[in-house]
């Protein structure tokens, strides 16, 4: 390959670190004085509308009405308030589906506080994924007229024939891949349906549910102008959306960065009482809540309930307005997450034992696919991430019971996790999910017939070169250019996320300037100084680095993919990156 111009600086663009292939994020020419910032909102194609970008604003969120059926969907909500029809609010049972179910709920409530509403969240295990006829059924028995899917449902075309059959007015809201054929529903909300024209078709299923809220508020109150409860509400929830964008790993763009930001800046002083028991338990202490922490923290907290026990618990805590219910409930996720942490390294242990021994990790064979009677199907997906990252190929996980396989699967760049079920769906009872990640049901006869058509769908999609992860940086910088102005500068690029992932920068040739030192438990991760052509030096903090440190001496010259940062400590701030990966120079190099 051609060398890329970068920053000014030709330089390749491929290069193999000790852990990851290095590629260049977008080979784009700027000026070799151009601020850091400048360089990397280039490499990210974000100069046309930097400003924009820099400065998201609640009046860049396009008006609710745009979006396919909503309307529909407000008239018949509110409708069904006024005649004090029972409601039945039906969501998924990740952080996603939680927190749709969440904003819906509080916001009929706040419309109607007598309102006949409940919620209903299925059993991962019991029910599985999605709209199911047994719980339309129950529903249906227990009297209610409306139910309103969150964050599923786009695909459930026979679970929608049963809810018109018994009378009930089915609205799904959604905002999953569509299928090859569209339930019949009462009204179909989805920013993606063919025909709408919504300008932002990725927004979460929370995202979804929250623009339905604002429509059923301006509906409410006759005009764009709401009461001050109501607009209150609006910006209060903006949080609980922040966590589902985040959670669900939907790009953190456009109307997604839009929320995200605004609700990060809105969490600490959130009136619910259980978002704030949820920060608490997390042991935050004043420490800002950023991305990173909602993704390492409270995510997986909210997620523990429905992967180790029942989501309801989750949607019981954003919904509560009791300070002991709600610490109660915080309280009960920390364990449960700290179970989870246990059971997922058991079963990533196991399925890598069972993948090497199967041959699955040859380079023949450029995907894992295995079942287990003794995984937990709540954990197998976490698991999964853990194999994709040590073997860089797609893996699905499931467990083996009663004659059935179930479970979940995470994908690797470029390869269509839910495009490649598709091809395989001759084997599948059910499906469905994203490019990335999805879940799905077979028949344990089946297994070996869907490995082998999978492993061969993967063989034939991924070369050879993909089976090394990659890892993006934006541009070269020099240790010079780490400034505290500079670094302030670039976190305005934040929150970070899918798409809009944390700043790395190459540091090209930069000398290791002591003995690297190991710190943390037991030695597993590794404080690093380096020094550039002057005398200033910078710390690089490398997690789980520690069995790498005496391949790191003193002297050696290395070019480094750094992730820069603020490091706020007894009152003051410097600077310091997180290494992500590195390549020692060779002489002459």
């Amino acid at each position: 390959m051609p060398p890329a111009s970068v920053s000014g600086t030709d330089a390749p663009a491929l290069q193999r670190g000790m852990l990851r292939r290095w590629s260049l994020r977008a080979p784009v020419e700027v000026g070799r004085n151009a601020p850091l910032v400048q360089r990397v909102l280039a490499a990210r194609g974000l100069t046309g509308d930097a400003e924009r970008f820099l400065h998201p604003s609640l009046t860049h969120l396009h008006p609710p009405s745009a979006i396919p059926g909503i309307d529909r969907a407000a008239e018949r909500v509110l409708a069904a308030v006024r005649a004090r029809e029972p409601i039945a609010i039906y969501g998924d049972y990740d952080v996603d589906g939680v927190a749709a179910t969440t904003i819906l709920y509080r916001t009929i409530r706040a419309l109607e506080p007598d309102a006949p509403v409940r919620t209903y969240v299925p059993h991962r295990v019991d029910e599985g994924y999605g709209l199911n006829d047994d719980a339309i059924r129950q529903l249906a028995d227990e009297g209610v007229r409306v139910i309103i899917t969150v964050d599923c449902g786009i695909t459930a075309v026979e679970p929608a024939r049963v809810a018109g059959s018994l009378g009930v007015d089915l609205i799904i809201t959604d905002h999953h891949n569509l299928g090859d054929e569209l339930p019949e529903a009462f009204a179909l909300v989805h920013p993606r349906l063919p025909g709408g024209g919504y300008p932002f078709g990725d927004l979460c299923g929370a995202g979804v549910a929250y623009k339905l809220a604002w429509r059923l508020m301006t509906m409410h109150a006759g005009g764009e102008r709401l009461p001050q409860p109501l607009r209150d509400l609006l910006l209060d929830l903006l949080p609980v959306g922040a966590l589902a964008a985040i959670a669900d790993v939907v790009p953190l763009l456009g109307e997604n960065r839009v929320i995200t930001h605004a609700g990060l800046r809105r969490i600490r002083s959130s009136p619910f009482v259980g978002l704030r028991a949820l920060i608490d338990a997390s042991g935050f202490g004043d420490d800002k809540v950023d991305s990173e922490r909602v993704a390492f923290s409270l995510a997986p907290r909210l997620n523990a309930c429905g992967r180790m026990g029942h989501a309801r618990e989750a949607v019981e805590l954003l919904t509560t307005d009791d300070p002991a219910v709600a610490e109660r409930i915080a309280e009960q996720l920390t364990r449960q997450n700290k179970e989870r942490q246990e059971v997922e390294r058991r079963i990533t242990a196991q399925a890598e034992e069972l993948a090497h021994t199967r041959g699955m990790t040859r380079t023949d064979t450029r995907a894992i696919v295995l079942s287990h009677p003794d995984w937990h199907t709540g954990v197998v997906g976490i698991a999964c991430s853990r194999l994709v990252e040590r073997f860089a190929r797609p893996v699905i996980l499931m467990r083996t019971e009663a004659g059935a396989c179930h479970g979940s699967g995470r994908s690797i760049r470029g390869f269509s996790l839910h495009g490649a079920l598709r091809e395989c769906g001759s084997h599948l009872e059910s499906y469905g999910g994203h490019e990335m990640a999805a879940g799905l049901r077979l028949r344990e006869s089946a297994l070996d017939a869907f490995t082998a058509a999978f492993v061969e769908h993967a063989n034939r999609r991924i070369a050879l070169d993909d089976l090394v992860l990659g890892l993006d940086y934006d541009c070269d910088a020099s240790l010079d250019e780490l400034q505290l102005g500079a670094v302030r500068e670039l976190e305005r690029l934040a929150p970070f996320g899918h798409d809009n992932p944390p700043i790395a920068l190459r540091l090209i040739g930069v000398r290791v300037a002591r003995e690297p030192r190991r710190m943390g438990d037991r030695g597993r991760h590794l404080s690093l100084t380096v020094r550039g052509a002057g005398p200033k030096e910078t710390r690089l903090v490398a997690w789980h680095w520690g069995d790498k440190a005496d391949r790191l001496r003193p002297g050696m010259t290395i070019d480094a993919v750094v992730r820069p940062k603020l490091n706020h400590w007894n009152g003051a701030t410097s600077v310091e990156a997180e290494l992500l990966d590195v390549c020692e120079k060779q002489s002459g190099a």
